[in-house]
């Protein structure tokens, strides 16, 4: 039997917990809700089925690129449902799923937390920085 340096250890342990991270539905759903402009363009559309246009307008800090991605990522993840409708300009119209909006409580609590905390966040920042380390 062969003996691992503290290295290999480490190598091993790291592919191991990088399988796991990998398979893991909690970091994998973080990954999309962590997003920066996710849980924004998500509140557009619970007021109902949004143009691009009307969203882009509604977040004039988004730019077209990242609205776009985000929307991809939004419609692949199944989040979203875009539709298009066959007129001439083509429209393209931008809806909640049933798991979009399942996931918005959750949000709308994430920014009830965040609303409610950021205050004493900021102030445990400060005295953290503060500090001599």
């Amino acid at each position: 039997m062969t003996t691992m340096t503290a290295a290999e250890r480490r190598r091993e342990a790291k592919a191991a917990f990088d399988s796991y991270m990998d398979d893991c539905p909690t970091h994998d759903v973080l990954g999309v809700i962590g997003n920066k402009w996710t849980s924004v363009v998500l509140f557009q559309l619970t007021q109902g089925p949004r143009r691009y246009a009307d969203i882009a307008r509604a977040l004039p800090g988004v730019s077209a690129k990242m609205l776009t991605q985000t929307l991809r990522s939004l419609e692949r993840d199944g989040f979203v449902a875009r539709s298009v409708t066959p007129s001439v300009p083509v429209q393209v119209e931008y809806a909640l799923t049933l798991l979009g909006e399942r996931l918005v409580p959750l949000l709308a609590s994430v920014r009830h937390f965040a609303e409610y905390s950021i205050a004493e966040i900021r102030a445990a920042r400060e005295h953290y920085d503060a500090a001599d380390r």
